[in-house]
């Protein structure tokens, strides 16, 4: 049997390096390429026979999505993201599967078994947050001409600090070079909460809130106006 020729598009080094892994160890499977962001794919397809593609969301310039509306022959795609509320849309696209980062090997098997003539189904968009996100999910920050382990679990809040933002965690502070829009982007939204223009908050570390302000560990974190109306009812709502 030919082996399926796969191409990774994904903005983020760390995530495409697991399906990279990931394809490795299946015979059936051949990598043929990497590309960082669609822009990119989509010269990388206009030269190359691309039979499965595995498809991040959020990318800057050209989301995933608006990507593949663009291709007239496309190949079978399975979305990656860190996100549950692009499913359905996904779905009217005709996408294999949708895999919600950090992703498990078993249920990337399930998504590639799709391949083969299995019908695609739309993922439960109810599970509970706890079960969608890992205990040990972590991110790279480059700080100081290092990449920086930060396990999601452990970040308090993110401050930006206009081109750099400032992660809080539970046992450091670390600068990046980053704007705090990306990493909005890239973070859970069951269990990250943008309050404010210049902060982000962890839902799980949040002591105590009131109308204009949010306590953080032992820091108070403003809730800024046009963000006021979502805030208070995500945090109402629990």
């Amino acid at each position: 049997m030919d082996k399926l020729k796969c191409l990774i598009v994904d903005d983020e080094p760390l995530a495409a390096d697991i399906l990279e892994k990931y394809i490795g160890q299946l015979d059936n499977l051949q990598l043929s390429g990497k590309c960082a962001n669609a822009l990119d794919a989509l010269i990388y397809l206009q030269t190359n026979k691309v039979d499965l593609l595995f498809l991040d969301i959020q990318m800057p310039k050209l989301s995933g999505l608006d990507f593949l509306k663009t291709l007239n022959k496309r190949p079978k795609v399975i979305l990656t993201t860190a996100f549950r509320d692009y499913a359905v849309e996904g779905f009217e696209l005709n996408v294999l599967d949708y895999l919600v980062k950090p992703i498990p090997f078993e249920r990337f098997l399930i998504a590639v078994n799709k391949y083969h003539g299995e019908e695609p189904s739309i993922p439960s968009l109810i599970s509970s947050p706890v079960q969608a996100i890992s205990k040990d999910a972590f991110l790279y920050l480059k700080s100081d001409k290092k990449m920086v382990k930060v396990f999601l679990r452990e970040i308090l809040y993110i401050e930006s600090l206009k081109d750099y933002v400032r992660v809080k965690t539970v046992h450091k502070e670390i600068i990046t070079h980053q704007r705090i829009t990306y990493l909005e982007e890239k973070l859970p939204d069951e269990k990250f909460l943008r309050i404010h223009r210049s902060f982000i908050i962890s839902l799980d570390h949040i002591r105590s809130f009131n109308s204009s302000s949010i306590e953080i560990d032992h820091f108070e974190l403003p809730i800024g106006r046009q963000y006021k109306t979502e805030v208070l009812k995500v945090l109402s709502y629990g």
